[in-house]
Parts: structure tokens; sequence; C-alpha cells
């Protein structure tokens, strides 16, 4: 009897192919957190210690919080960042709302036009809106110069919506005509049933809006002209990008301006720190739920 042969990714690795991993897997994460550790020992360094290393500091001498201080004195980076929060928060709970009651009505193959709405929805797969008609639509319904101009745009991702109702549709059709026999109706139904089983993927989801929010800053290019309605990326871009110089109202803590080079990679930090912040608490949820709509074997 011919023992069946398992396929090669699921073969107990090599010592060879072990260690092969393991250097890899090594210098990728040397890769991703290299950078990050030079930002943040740069964004508390002095100015003579900067000025010592050439721009980015690598070994720590010492710590400077003065950079930190003049950001949350006030000023724009303040501003931006109350900014970036209530996008990110309006925005996630808007996007995550309309999302699934539209999935979820998509998934439904007795609901009103559900072919022709589904064939509508897709047309931006073949179709992307131009950048043009975007903006005469939004400066043409009243939302420019407003944080509106940052939402209702990106209210909706197709992406997002194709694989929350590709994971409704796997809901046992018999779980839903039990309830519907008990006298549950369809918002009953989602709201009881559907979205408990449904916990990793709309956590995922929620995780793609927020960083989608909170990174957002082309449009606010193109929509927002009052400084105080920037977000923190738009900020962080005028800083590092265009060069200007970082604006806060505080000042200079005790008389002396922090250095600017570590003005900017205190920025950085912020705008890097609350997704690195969230991501662990949905984390056990990720892996599920990036799978959905995978290939099963």
């Amino acid at each position: 009897m011919t023992a069946t042969r398992r396929p090669a990714w699921a073969e107990k690795p090599t010592p060879i192919g072990q260690t092969f991993k393991t250097v890899v897997l090594t210098l990728l994460v040397l890769g991703v957190l290299f950078p990050l550790w030079a930002i943040l020992v740069t964004s508390l360094s002095s100015r003579r210690r900067i000025a010592e290393a050439g721009g980015f500091v690598v070994i720590p001498k010492g710590l400077d919080w003065s950079a930190y201080q003049t950001i949350f004195s006030g000023g724009a980076v303040t501003q931006a960042l109350w900014i970036s929060m209530l996008i990110t928060v309006a925005g996630t709970a808007i996007s995550l709302t309309v999302t699934v009651l539209t999935a979820y009505g998509l998934s439904r193959s007795h609901s009103l036009g559900n072919r022709w709405l589904l064939a509508y929805f897709l047309l931006p797969f073949l179709i992307y809106p131009p950048l043009v008609p975007k903006y005469l639509v939004v400066t043409g319904i009243g939302l420019k110069n407003s944080i509106w101009a940052l939402i209702l745009p990106s209210a909706l991702s197709i992406f997002n919506l194709v694989v929350l109702r590709g994971f409704f549709q796997g809901v046992p059709q018999e779980l839903l005509d039990s309830a519907r026999i008990d006298g549950a109706g369809e918002l009953r139904i989602l709201t009881r049933i559907v979205l408990p089983l449904s916990k990793a993927v709309v956590a995922v989801i929620g995780l793609f809006y927020a960083v989608g929010y909170w990174n957002v800053w082309f449009d606010a290019l193109l929509f927002i002209d009052s400084n105080d309605l920037y977000p923190i990326q738009r900020v962080l871009q005028s800083y590092l990008l265009a060069g200007q110089a970082p604006i806060t109202s505080g000042g200079a803590v005790g008389n002396t301006m922090p250095p600017t080079e570590a003005v900017k990679m205190a920025v950085v930090i912020l705008t890097v720190l609350p997704i690195v912040a969230v991501y662990p608490f949905i984390q056990r949820h990720f892996i599920k739920g990036v799978l959905v709509g995978a290939v099963k074997g």
C-alpha cells in the first residue's frame, strides 16, 4: 500500500529550510522596525544629538521630550489630531453601517432588484470614476471645505461590500428560515443572528475603513482649504514634502524651540501610533477575517 504524499506546503520543513525562513523573517522584521526605531529616537533627541548624527539618530543619548511638549501645547498638529480622530470614528461607524446593510440586502436572493443593484455596485470595478467628476459632485452638493467631504465619498468600499456579501451568503439558510418562522424580521435577523456570526470579518473590514480614514490626505488636499480642518496626514504631508515648518500655538517650550527634525518625526510617530495601538485588540479576528472568500480544499 503506497502512502499518500502530502502537499509540499504541508511537509515538515527541513533544518535548512527552517533556518532560511528564520533568517528571512528576521530580516523583514528588522527592515520594518529599524526605520520606526530611528524615527522614534530622533523625535526624542536634542538639537545637538541630531546635528552630531547628521539627521536620523539611531543610538539614543538622553531623552528630550520638547518636541512632543511643543506639539501638545496646541496649534496645527493638535487640531489635526482631533480632526483625524473625528473623521476616523465617524467615518468608520458610517461606513460599517452602510456596508453591512447593503451587503445583507444584496446577499438575499429574494430582495427587490438584487441582481440589478449588484451589477450597479460592481461597475466601479470596471469603470473607475475619474477625479474631475468626483470633485464636481463634492463641490456641487456643498461639501467642499467640510469634514463630510472626507467621509461621505469614501463611505462605501466595493471590495469590502463584496467580501461581506460573500460571508453573509455563507450563513446557513436554515438558521435564517427558523428565525423567520419564529416571527423575526430582517433587521432582527441581521442584528441578532448574522452579525454575531460575522464578528471576525466585520472587525477586519472596520480596521480597513479606520486605516483608510486615518490616512486620508489626498481628499483633504482637494477639498479642504482651511488649516483648521486639516487631518493629521495632510499636516504631515505639508511638513515633510512641502517643507513647511511645524506650526504650534504654544511656541517654544522653556523659551527653547525644539529642533524641526524632532518635531517632524514626532508627528510621524503620532500618525502611526493609533493604528498600532488598535491592531492588537482585533488581531485574533484578523487571520479569520482576511481568509473570508478564500478557496477551500
